[in-house]
């Protein structure tokens, strides 16, 4: 198809806010699914996306499209909505022309709202404001198009409005698309091919296939290519585009989306943001994406050692399909052989275990998920810290450096007084607040990223009744007044439960932890000691008691010496085992403490 009937876009919003719906008309509307096979969320294809009812991984469609008796071939990528995925959402908007801003007419703009939007105006993509959810009686569809409106600088008529359960305003939509989204254009035409790799997935019998938009020229099946940025090469064993399934074509030209079958069976080859051009040839590189940096890290451990191979196997494969997932070989005593895993945020490191365990089949265990701490030591060594248990014991270093975070709060006003609490518990400075339409306040603030993985998101929900919005960038490193807690548990350092933890709250994480910890650690043979260590001392302990077995239960009146001699007898064993007796840690215990309390 020529490239002035080709266009490109894609469909940005907040979580929730009806993309996947909205994506269902269209591809009803355009008959790109027969009606009959149609599901809701047809482009989430994981059992998790369905069940949880988000998109976790982006999603490519092509669906024809005839507007003023010409046709035209609209290429979508559906975007997740999740912070944890905002970078799945720069790489949609990398490789297309337009984008849909869409906004639920029920809750108005939110926070991600203005994070996604930055990004597109940021690459010069043409927008389409939306409202959606318009047939919803909650929706004020008059108040969140001046909302808008004002957000965009434009006109409240240029705002459409659209139903993803009825298909009301689809078809405008479509209509919109065609005129106001650019064709592609081609910068290097005549002078070769280029494709821009913006996913890919695995394949165990077709290796690598990589989602590519086609920028010059045309890739056609069985031609030799090569990856720009590792110089390896592959043959196109199979083009093709999706509707939303992998159909095969004749091959892939310019400004059109589709994927490319390598056969690439080997990690490192194929990577997002790279650039496949003909062998032979020698067109640039088109820049490449944000890169996804783990943010939070955790152990990841089989419950059996025999698993261990079966984990690791699991972890590549999981990473050929999300490359943002990182993870490298560590030991821990009490745990045995894991894996120290780079995540994007909690709910990627959810879903990243769930799927782990769901695709594998592996029964996991998961310390404690922590961040990265810079440490420079009195020798003036700088090193950085991943784990928890390698923090280095206090007063061995002179100062400590954190990320920190750029945040922004949408919420209704009235919970002002429980969310200026809630940011003093968790350390941030705050600074713009301003009203928002509607009742609401917009409040931008500085926090370390530490207190925002400290289950922030979920106090601040539940401090303002569901109704606040968060998002966030990561900025620089600050000093920060952390130290290492250590969990001793008969007198034993367990590492699976050590944690980096502000000074300012290290008594009431100690004794919290303390207790939690005495309150589901099953009784020994022995009386042991739980402690919580820290800054060279104990700051906190609770002592479990022993079994205890009536040695004197089958005696029956005569002399009270021989209870006496039974009972110190019992006394002298239960002093020996505790100087012998190594406390058994069940692999439940390790699981109840990493999970949130109830």
């Amino acid at each position: 198809m020529d490239q002035k009937h080709i266009r490109n876009f894609t469909i940005i919003a907040h979580i929730d806010h009806g993309k996947s719906t909205l994506a269902d008309r269209m591809l009803e509307l355009t008959e790109t699914v027969e009606k009959r096979t149609l599901k809701d969320q047809t482009l989430d294809s994981m059992d998790l996306e369905r069940e949880r009812g988000i998109t976790i991984k982006m999603a490519p469609v092509s669906m024809a499209f005839e507007h003023e008796g010409e046709r035209h071939m609209l290429n979508l990528i559906d975007t997740p909505g999740h912070i944890d995925f905002s970078y799945e959402v720069s790489r949609a908007l990398k490789a297309v022309e337009g984008t849909v801003l869409l906004v639920d007419a029920t809750q108005g703009v939110q926070a991600q709202t203005l994070s996604v939007l930055a990004m597109a105006r940021e690459l010069g993509l043409a927008i389409i404001p939306v409202i959606s959810k318009i047939d919803s009686p909650l929706a004020r569809p008059d108040e969140v198009r001046l909302e808008v409106a004002e957000l965009l600088k434009c006109s409240p008529d240029d705002v459409l409005g659209v139903s993803g359960k009825t298909g009301e305003g689809v078809q405008e939509l479509l209509d919109a698309l065609v005129e106001q989204v650019p064709a592609p254009k081609s910068e290097y035409e005549g002078q070769g091919s280029r494709a821009l790799i913006f996913d890919f997935e695995y394949s165990t019998h077709k290796g690598v296939i990589v989602y590519v938009r086609m920028l010059d020229g045309a890739i056609l099946p069985g031609e030799a290519l090569t990856f720009v940025q590792t110089g390896k090469h592959c043959k196109a064993l199979e083009t093709g585009m999706f509707t939303p399934a992998e159909v095969p074509t004749s091959g892939l030209r310019a400004g059109s989306i589709g994927y490319i079958v390598t056969g690439v069976k080997e990690a490192g080859v194929a990577s997002v943001g790279d650039t496949l051009i003909l062998r032979g040839k020698s067109l640039p590189a088109l820049p490449g994406y944000q890169e996804p940096k783990p943010v939070v890290w955790a152990s990841v451990f089989p419950e059996s050692q025999d698993d261990f191979m079966q984990l690791r196997l699991a972890l590549e494969r999981l990473q050929l399909s999300d490359p943002s997932v990182s993870f490298e070989e560590e030991a821990s005593g009490v745990m045995g052989r894991g894996f120290r895993c780079g995540f994007l945020g909690m709910l990627h490191l959810e879903i990243v275990t769930e799927r782990l365990r769901r695709e594998f089949n592996l029964e996991l265990v998961v310390a404690s998920p922590s961040i990265t701490y810079d440490v420079i030591y009195t020798n003036g060594r700088r090193e950085t810290i991943y784990s928890p248990s390698l923090f280095p014991d206090h007063n061995t270093y002179e100062k400590v450096y954190e990320p920190w975070v750029d945040a922004r709060i949408i919420f209704p006003a009235e919970y002002a007084g429980a969310v200026t609490k809630l940011l003093y518990d968790h350390e941030s400075a705050t600074g713009d607040m301003e009203n928002f339409g509607d009742g609401r306040m917009s409040l931008s603030l500085e926090m370390p990223l530490r207190e925002l993985m400290r289950n922030f998101f979920d106090e601040l929900k539940s401090a303002t009744s569901g109704f606040a919005s968060l998002s966030y960038d990561i900025t620089e490193l600050r000093p920060a007044e952390v130290t290492r807690m250590d969990i001793l548990v008969g007198g034993e350092a367990v590492p699976a439960f050590t944690r980096v933890v502000a000074e300012r709250r290290i008594e009431e994480e100690a004794r919290n932890t303390v207790e939690r910890l005495h309150k589901i650690l099953p009784r020994q043979m022995f009386v042991v000691k739980i402690q919580a260590k820290a800054m060279g001392r104990i700051i906190a302990s609770e002592t479990l008691s022993a079994f205890r077995k009536d040695v004197t239960a089958k005696l029956y009146g005569g002399d009270i010496t021989r209870k006496m001699k039974l009972l110190e007898k019992q006394k002298k064993g239960k002093k020996k085992m505790k100087g012998m007796g190594k406390v058994n840690i069940p692999q439940d215990v390790f699981i109840k403490m990493v999970r949130p309390k109830d």
